[in-house]
């Protein structure tokens, strides 16, 4: 399965580099030997990987496989196979030696060790002669927008410049009520206004509950007044025209339940979700909620969220795009302090959750105010901490200049009516 796996992301890659890289030849692939060397001699002579349709209109038989398995794994995956294939004759052989003549049976093992040993080339970057990164800096300069997203706080991306397209794994926690997804909802809500196709995943709530948070927070209607159908703070009316509008916009905001992953979200089928929608950024509200792939028995809570953390920042360099998780902070993360949020050690059940990731920010509801803290920042300053004005309700933040709530600076044009209290 995995020889034809393998094939296939090369042809859908059009990468024949995936085995060059890791010497990687037609021993390989005692299955798919013919299919092997037509690929590598139309490289060959016409220096790129045939389409789909003309090799399979020379292979009739062979299965077009949607591959959402990580290069890696195949690459690990077929090399064990094959030693495997080369190490079964040979431990045979010297079995049978071994029954009549045991220095017969240690020579031959002798003799035929070094054709057991992996020929496995280490992916490496010279970076005194590799340009590479210089010419990043350049498009990064040059094109900011298209390897940042903006989180929707600007006092936010003054501090950590945006979410970045890839190797990005962020952390929001705190505890219950606490603004946690609202936040969240916020952030992807602004990526859509800036054209990104958007993923969110909701274990605890519908989509029609973060569709109408969505609209609070760019439309400011009142959240309360939709989620009751209060047709005297928002008329039908305007909640119409609110929808003409919204057709009109070509990139999507998709929210995903449980239910829609047959009550399993994984690592691969997050993959081949984002893959398939060609979604630019994924929200998760909830590690806890995955399913980790790579649970083994007797693995605690602790082990399998680290799991998942390793795995998810390495979903985010595969794919390119930032990822947002929530997390829950523990009793610890209760301060005393007014303007005190959770540490990193409050993250509940895991080390390998802040250990993994490149940002972590803090929350704490306080009255009216929501406290931000940005606990880590791989790339950037820590330790800095924003506050808002925040009318959950309406959607309103406004940022609370010299942490001084007392005398709070509103800029933005007046939300509408309030509804009333908003559960967080």
């Amino acid at each position: 399965m995995v020889q034809e796996q393998l094939l296939n992301l090369v042809l859908a890659k059009k990468d024949f580099s995936i085995l060059v890289d890791n010497n990687i030849d037609e021993n390989y692939f005692p299955e798919y030997i013919d299919e092997y060397n037509f690929i590598k001699d139309h490289v060959n002579e016409y220096k790129v990987v045939p389409d789909i349709e003309s090799f399979c209109s020379k292979f009739t038989s062979f299965d077009v496989l949607d591959v959402t398995e990580s290069e890696r794994y195949l690459v690990n995956t077929i090399r064990e196979e094959y030693l495997y294939s080369k190490s079964v004759p040979v431990i045979k052989r010297a079995a049978e030696l071994l029954k009549t003549d045991a220095n017969a049976a240690s020579q031959y093992l002798q003799s035929e060790l070094v054709n057991l040993t992996p020929n496995y080339s280490t992916p490496s970057v010279d970076i005194i002669h590799d340009n590479s990164r210089m010419n990043l800096f350049s498009e990064k300069a040059q094109n900011k927008d298209k390897y940042f997203i903006p989180t929707g706080f600007k006092e936010l991306d003054d501090v950590v410049c945006g979410w970045q397209q890839g190797e990005e794994y962020v952390v929001i926690y705190a505890r219950t009520g606490n603004g946690k997804s609202w936040v969240l909802v916020k952030s992807m809500q602004h990526a859509w206004l800036m054209g990104k196709n958007v993923g969110y995943i909701s274990p605890e709530m519908s989509a029609d509950k973060i569709g109408y948070r969505f609209d609070t927070l760019y439309k400011h209607f009142s959240n309360t007044a939709l989620t009751r159908g209060n047709q005297s703070v928002v008329t039908l009316d305007d909640y119409n025209s609110y929808f003409e509008e919204l057709s009109k916009q070509s990139n999507k905001f998709l929210v995903a339940t449980p239910l829609d992953f047959n009550k399993k979200i994984t690592i691969s089928k997050l993959r081949t979700w984002v893959t398939k929608n060609k979604l630019d950024v994924l929200a998760i509200d909830g590690i806890t909620y995955l399913s980790d792939e790579r649970y083994k028995k007797g693995d605690n809570k602790t082990i399998s969220l680290t799991n998942l953390s390793e795995d998810l920042i390495q979903l985010s360099v595969e794919l390119k795009i930032p990822i947002l998780v929530v997390v829950q902070s523990n009793r610890g993360g209760v301060k005393e302090e007014a303007d005190a949020t959770p540490e990193l050690e409050d993250i509940r059940d895991s080390d390998g959750i802040a250990h993994n990731a490149t940002k972590s920010i803090s929350l704490k509801k306080k009255d009216d105010s929501l406290i931000m803290s940005i606990k880590k920042n791989r790339d950037g300053v820590m330790g800095t901490k924003l506050k808002y004005q925040w009318d959950a309700d309406t959607g309103d933040f406004q940022y609370i200049p010299d942490n001084d709530i007392d005398r709070p600076q509103r800029t933005a044009s007046k939300p509408q009516k309030q509804e009333g209290k908003v559960a967080f």
